[in-house]
Parts: structure tokens; sequence; C-alpha cells
């Protein structure tokens, strides 16, 4: 299994670009995650009903069998490394963004915490041109 950790911009639509592409090369299913701490309405990165049903359309055109997952009122990294410790699950894929040192000081960094606690192989990545 693939795990993406999924956000609602150009960043999380990279990782569900390559998490396609990589169960596809391995053969096996795609389990998306976009999580948020706290409401919808204060995380620009948590989808909304129709970006992930737009999500949704996307995965079942590409053919990989999937499943979406939006937890509420949780750690979003947490909520990935608890996917991660499945034995199904090979590889993490999330989007990462470069952030200057006060803005990593400042609000943490999610993908850091995922590149350095996961259990598994992390593929970190961005958007073409970005």
């Amino acid at each position: 299994m693939i795990v993406v950790g999924y956000s609602a911009d150009p960043f999380g639509r990279a990782a569900i670009e390559h998490g396609i592409a990589e169960a596809k090369l391995r053969d096996t299913n795609l389990l998306v995650i976009n999580a948020t701490s706290g409401e919808a309405y204060v995380d620009a990165r948590f989808a909304r009903s129709g970006e992930v049903h737009d999500v949704e359309a996307h995965l079942q055109d590409s053919g990989v069998p999937f499943e979406v997952r939006q937890p509420v009122g949780v750690d979003a990294a947490e909520e990935l490394l608890t996917a991660m410790d499945s034995p199904d699950a090979d590889l993490l894929v999330i989007g990462i963004r470069h952030r200057s040192p006060v803005g990593k000081l400042l609000l943490g960094s999610v993908a850091q915490r995922l590149l350095l606690e996961c259990p598994k192989p992390v593929l970190a990545v961005k958007p073409h041109g970005l």
C-alpha cells in the first residue's frame, strides 16, 4: 500500500500524482489521508467536499484501488505515521515546500517530522516548476 499525505494545494496534488505512479509501479493500492487538527474552515490545506470529490474522481480514472480518509481533530503527522505502521504500508508520499528557518521554528514542520520518524521509505515531492 502507498500512503499519500494530501493537502488541498499544488503540493498535495503532486503527492497524489506520484502516489498513483508508485501504486501502479508496485501493483498495489493507495491510501490518501487529508487530516486536520482543527476545523476545516481554519485549515486551508484541509480539502472541502468538492475537492475530495475531484480527487476521488481522478483516483477512479487512474484505475488504482484507493481509499480516502479525512480525520478531523488529529495530528496530521501522527495520523500518517500510524498508517505507516501497518504491515501493508510500503511507502509514504508527501508534498514538500520550502520554508525559511523562522517559518520552521514558528510553525513546526509536519514534513520534517515524517522524514525523521517514519519507519519506512518516504518520497517527498513538489510540483513541477516550484
